[in-house]
């Protein structure tokens, strides 16, 4: 699998100032890209005001909380301690994912790291912008952490936006405190967190067996669908990986699309299933979602809230989905959930008033 460069993800692109210097460098090397990046950055950000979602009181808190992550990211990397303690694999391995349980992860693996997980270079940092990333840990512990069902079925309002940064920042506490003991214990670690990644963390989700890439582009998992966000710390301390698990998310995205019908930037593809740098899978439009972003002013949501494994459908069931149509059938029929304003009427959920 072909490396993919952070340079080109829809965030490092947003975040290139006209003048700059990775603003020059980039659009001269990808001058197709220009028009419609400089249109989507001349667009109120998420958060701000002109967006349709905006609330004077209210969304300032989700930029505080990546504004907080912005501050700690320097922290994902630090001072190794060199009385090293020898540990057996199995022993350790154990140990993190205890410990990352009660640090509040509700899923944990590991993944033996290989060269298509990391991005081939650095792009969302001014400090770092080109760098290429060529230094490798041998294993990435990845670790989901649950998104509220009722504030994601409120997409793309702001209680969905405020559960993704709560659950990011979660994600970031849990991922420095493995990585600050690791480094304890004599090794390298890194915290791989949301704005600082090296690696891209669904992939090494996918190999740990945590989930599986679905249509939208998203790890869904057994057991929250794509109701999840990720961290990964990096290391090459001796661990035990986790073995990839499939049960059928492919195939049942090739015959459910909901998140393709849902999506309101037409940004899902509708159709068949490709072939993409020598893999099968889809491939989703990050203009025309980012797009929908900057007009509502939230990170949207909705093919998370109207996927189905996003509805609590019982694991067991989804054990046996795999070469039977009749499950794949119950699980589309029975598990439509809602989303916006439908669960804002059904269910009022004042967290803030």
């Amino acid at each position: 699998m072909k490396r993919f460069d952070e340079r080109d993800t829809i965030f490092a692109r947003m975040s290139y100032q006209k003048g700059s210097r990775e603003y020059e460098d980039y659009y001269k090397r990808n001058p197709e890209k220009k028009v419609v990046d400089d249109e989507l950055r001349s667009m109120p950000n998420v958060g701000e005001e002109g967006t349709s979602t905006y609330n004077q009181l209210h969304s300032p808190i989700p930029i505080a909380g990546y504004k907080f992550l912005s501050d700690i990211k320097k922290y994902s990397e630090g001072p190794i301690n060199q009385q090293q303690i020898e540990v057996d694999p199995e022993v350790m391995t154990k140990k993190i994912k205890k410990l990352a349980y009660y640090l509040g992860a509700n899923l944990i693996g590991i993944a033996k790291l290989q060269d298509y997980h990391y991005y081939s270079h650095r792009g969302r940092d001014r400090e770092t912008y080109g760098q290429q990333i060529d230094k490798f840990h041998r294993f990435g512990i990845v670790f989901a952490v649950e998104m509220e069902k009722d504030l994601v079925d409120r997409a793309p309002q702001f209680e969905e936006l405020l559960e993704v940064t709560k659950k990011y920042v979660d994600a970031a506490v849990i991922g420095m405190w493995l990585s600050y003991y690791i480094r304890e214990l004599g090794y390298e670690a890194r915290n791989n967190m949301d704005g600082n990644y090296l690696v891209i963390a669904p992939l090494v989700a996918e190999d740990a067996g945590l989930g599986e890439i679905g249509r939208s582009g998203i790890l869904i998992t057994k057991e929250y669908g794509p109701r999840v966000r990720l961290g990964v710390v990096t290391t090459n301390i001796p661990l035990i990986p986790d073995k990839k698990e499939e049960f059928g998310v492919k195939e049942f995205c090739k015959y459910c699309g909901k998140c393709a019908l849902s999506c309101i930037g037409n940004a899902i593809p509708k159709g068949k299933i490709k072939e993409v740098e020598g893999e099968l899978r889809w491939r989703i439009d990050p203009e025309k979602c980012h797009r929908v972003w900057r007009q509502v002013g939230t990170d949207c949501g909705i093919c998370l809230s109207v996927c189905p494994f996003s509805q609590s459908v019982p694991v067991e069931l989804i054990e046996k989905m795999q070469g039977s149509p009749e499950i794949r059938e119950k699980i589309l029929n029975e598990y439509q959930g809602e989303h916006g304003i439908m669960a804002f009427l059904k269910k009022e959920i004042n967290i803030l008033d």
